[in-house]
């Protein structure tokens, strides 16, 4: 009983957002996801601007969705929010092919991923 109330009062103090079938691979989107954890919301914000990776946009675009949820669903102050947790997941893989001299085929493959990000006020 104890145990899940502890788990109850960390889930109000925390709110998260998933962006699903980012076309990146996962090694590439989780250099991205190092790049803001454990910052505070703002920093990660700034360091999302000005990053020089083409996925930082979509990265920035999940970290507001995580930061509106805090502030619309668990009534969380938006200064006060640290990224938590983001990690990044597999999704599909397309498989193409590319035609090479003399008969040949090459394999392209083109992945996608997934990220959670998870924003938790600092004071707790």
């Amino acid at each position: 009983m104890g145990q899940t109330a502890n788990i109850r009062r960390e889930a109000e103090s925390e709110a998260k957002a998933v962006a699903r079938n980012l076309r990146i691979s996962p090694r590439k989107l989780n250099l991205v996801a190092q790049l803001i954890r454990g910052k505070k919301v703002s920093t990660a914000l700034a360091d999302l601007q000005f990053s020089q990776k083409r996925i930082a946009q979509d990265v920035k675009k999940c970290l507001e969705s995580a930061i509106a949820n805090a502030e619309n669903n668990h009534d969380l102050d938006i200064d006060a929010l640290v990224v938590a947790q983001a990690y990044v997941g597999k999704s599909i893989v397309m498989k193409r092919i590319q035609f090479h001299g003399r008969g040949k085929t090459g394999r392209v493959t083109k992945p996608f991923a997934n990220i959670t990000i998870v924003v938790r006020q600092a004071g707790e």
